[in-house]
């Protein structure tokens, strides 16, 4: 039989197989994380039909005469480039701007992925669309995270509480009226917590001394639980340098620099305090280095964890697994662990996804020159047969 039926079958084969991988990539142009892939051809053995000859005194060298046998696949490579980014607005929603993969796990199965369309489950798990758990570093009671731990399920507790803070230090702003008249006072309360947040009220006194604008003018701060009051004094409404800069009233550090006397003014007031109540997780969001922060009723933020990347030494080596995942196989390496932004993996943007990275109009080209091949090589079938149907018509 002739060998060109057989180099046109495989390259009918051939381009078949490139007509799949096409169309694979053109039904996943909306595919979240999904990275296009492309076939790449090689030739087979080639029959020698004349061996080469050395170049003698005489005469000169023969090249060697061959005649292919067809197309082969030599394989399907894998565009990692990065997708485009797609607002979404979901805080559950992560992209990976850069080098890396999220982790997620199914039972004993560890897969890896672009994907980051996550949700959270009834037990506050973060999860992909298939219920694969996203693999990361759970924060302890005080919002401090080991990145060199082994990782684990990604989950946000339910009925998370901020434990409560007694108030230690506490600042105060704005202006005392300088107009107000010797012995006059200004009164300020400020709250206060315990160590259990329980909340209390300090009433600072502060009285006017001098007049405005003689020597020693200024004003004392006094308060329930000091020992005596302490005298702050201003020229042309700025403190004095020699001031003390902190009241202490029931072990709180009042820090009372930012006060100033002029006239016609009195927002005197407390710009801050570091205690707080207990509260409870109202919401959370995703910082870009993975961490996942949670916001409680006390107005307090806390880490609760941060999420895991992998990095490969050769991505294309990767498997797919369906669901937009792969697993890692002999030639992709291991896993390397990191927390996104570091050793080379990517950061994460919340509130958006990576799409697909398929380019339709190269998709589209590679559709007309695949289904071109496939014509060409059905044409040397059909010149085959027609050469041995010749053949057999000189029997009559």
């Amino acid at each position: 039989m002739l060998r060109s039926l057989y180099s046109g079958i495989s390259g009918l084969r051939s381009h078949q197989t490139m007509l799949d991988v096409t169309g694979n990539n053109i039904a996943n142009v909306n595919t979240t994380g999904y990275k296009a892939t492309a076939v790449q051809f090689q030739d087979t053995l080639s029959q020698l039909t004349q061996g080469a000859t050395a170049p003698g005194a005489n005469n000169g060298g023969g090249n060697p005469a061959q005649v292919g046998l067809g197309v082969l696949v030599s394989g399907i490579t894998t565009n990692f480039t990065q997708g485009s980014a797609q607002s979404t607005g979901r805080a559950e929603d992560l992209m990976i701007s850069g080098d890396g993969y999220f982790i997620t796990r199914q039972g004993a199965q560890t897969t890896y992925t672009r994907s980051g369309a996550f949700n959270l489950d009834a037990a506050g798990r973060l999860v992909s669309t298939d219920g694969s758990i996203v693999q990361g570093w759970t924060a302890d009671a005080a919002g401090n995270i080991n990145t060199g731990g082994a990782v684990g399920n990604i989950t946000l507790p339910d009925g998370a509480i901020s434990p409560a803070s007694a108030t230690k230090t506490a600042t105060m702003g704005g202006n005392l009226p300088s107009e107000t008249p010797a012995g006059g006072s200004v009164v300020k309360d400020m709250n206060v917590y315990d160590a259990n947040g329980n909340v209390s009220v300090v009433t600072m006194t502060f009285t006017r001394v001098g007049t405005s604008g003689a020597p020693g003018e200024g004003w004392t701060v006094s308060a329930d639980g000091t020992d005596a009051p302490v005298t702050l004094g201003f020229e042309n409404g700025k403190q004095s340098t020699n001031n003390p800069k902190t009241f202490t009233v029931g072990g709180v550090a009042v820090d009372l620099a930012a006060l100033t006397s002029y006239a016609g003014v009195s927002t005197a007031s407390v710009t801050g305090q570091d205690g707080r109540s207990a509260g409870t997780l109202e919401s959370f969001s995703i910082a870009k280095d993975g961490t996942l922060i949670g916001s409680f009723t006390n107005e307090s933020k806390i880490a609760l964890g941060r999420i895991a990347l992998a990095t490969f030494t050769n991505p294309a080596g990767l498997e797919k697994a369906g669901n937009s995942g792969y697993t890692a196989t002999v030639n992709s390496g291991n896993a390397v662990i990191t927390g996104p932004g570091d050793a080379g993996s990517g950061g994460i943007g919340s509130g958006m996804l990576e799409m697909s990275n398929v380019d339709l109009s190269q998709e589209f080209t590679n559709l007309i020159v695949a289904q071109r091949g496939f014509q060409a090589n059905a044409r040397i079938i059909t010149t085959s047969d027609e050469v041995l149907q010749e053949l057999t018509n000189l029997k009559r």
